[in-house]
């Protein structure tokens, strides 16, 4: 299949929400039965963490419709050349179900990392101009401040920015404009006591706070270095993340909509614990915004 055979005036359906999940722990058998078991709780998207779009064959193949969407595959994993290459064949067997998430990672996590914002423009570039090239629609960019955002407005299907507060996703559609698709991740905590919910998001953002692009974000967002010392400020975590009751997370997920989010990229702990997955809070959260 050429770039011609490839839907790329339309934008997959992502569905009101999707499930962000990192699957790379798990072998592909499990992988699979995951996607499957997603989507049969009525979730639009598996956005799949720390991946490249190498993993998504066998997730669209144990699934009838969902879209599959790498969140987010780091620029300095895979050349652009052999990413075209590789959507190319995913199109041939499985059209218009997988989405392209493309992102500049950190300086502390990618060992080629230079010019983040140049070497963005230059896959784009590459990604165009390959004879199987991938349409700007099919692709979306992990963009934070306000340069990528623009370049996520006027080279790609939109934005799905991480760790992110309901004013940042405010900022986000406006820097985006209305036509783009803005597609945040939040963090649901299913724990309505203070203590163990905080404690519980402050495992899952632990690693982050150490990263450079997530601090300058939440430098914008107005946050300090002392909120993003000793685990993260109580004012920090609550802003990243949704916790307590039915209600409360309710409430912060319809915020993150009236402040311009067209889909959510739900990232559900449930006290699980490392290595296992959320099964059950996937369920909970299924049930809690009536998806089934």
């Amino acid at each position: 299949m050429t770039s011609e055979g490839i839907a790329s005036n339309l934008v997959p359906d992502f569905g009101r929400y999707g499930i962000f999940c990192p699957l790379h722990a798990q072998d592909t058998r499990e992988q699979a039965d995951v996607a499957a078991e997603i989507e049969g709780m009525g979730y639009g998207t598996l956005w799949v963490g720390n991946s490249t779009i190498d993993n998504a064959m066998p997730l669209l193949g144990a699934t009838q419709h969902m879209v599959i969407g790498t969140a987010i595959q780091s620029i300095w994993r895979l050349p652009a050349q052999e990413t075209a290459f590789r959507l190319d064949a995913l199109e041939s067997v499985y059209p218009g179900r997988f989405q392209l998430g493309l992102g500049v990672s950190h300086p502390q996590a990618a060992a080629d990392y230079r010019r983040p914002y140049s070497a963005m423009v230059e896959y784009l570039d590459i990604l165009d101009g390959c004879p199987t090239s991938v349409p700007p629609l099919r692709r979306t960019l992990a963009a934070l401040g306000p340069r990528m955002l623009r370049l996520a407005r006027d080279r790609s299907a939109g934005a799905m920015p991480y760790l992110v507060t309901t004013e940042q996703v405010a900022h986000a559609r406006e820097a985006l404009g209305d036509g783009p698709v803005l597609s945040p991740e939040l963090g649901v905590v299913l724990e309505s006591d203070p203590e163990r919910a905080r404690t519980l998001a402050r495992e899952a953002v632990s690693f982050y706070l150490g990263l450079t692009n997530y601090r300058k974000s939440w430098l914008r967002g107005g946050f300090t270095e002392d909120d993003m010392s000793n685990g993260g400020s109580d004012r920090l975590i609550d802003a990243l993340f949704a916790w307590g009751s039915e209600q409360d997370i309710s409430a912060r997920i319809h915020a993150f909509f009236d402040a311009g989010a067209d889909h959510l990229a739900l990232q559900v702990f449930d006290g699980s614990g490392p290595g296992h997955l959320p099964r059950r809070g996937w369920e909970r959260v299924s049930e809690m915004l009536s998806l089934g």
